[in-house]
């Protein structure tokens, strides 16, 4: 099954037209994520593993925080 022709720009990407950003579109039961400067590579996962992801993302930030 075919990625969705509707991709949407990270908000930490600014809002040039660069080809510097993150992408991610979605079907009913996957999830795609895609670099600009690379649109033909596409990283596919399911909602559980991505909240997974980002939640570790998100307390190594808050880790890192520390003084």
């Amino acid at each position: 099954m075919a990625a969705p022709e509707t991709w949407q720009k990270s908000s930490f990407s600014g809002g040039g037209d660069g080809n510097n950003c993150l992408e991610l579109t979605a079907t009913p039961t996957t999830l795609h994520l895609r670099e600009s400067d690379t649109p033909t590579t596409i990283l596919t996962t399911t909602r559980a593993p991505f909240v997974q992801l980002l939640a570790g993302i998100r307390a190594d930030a808050v880790a890192d925080q520390s003084p």
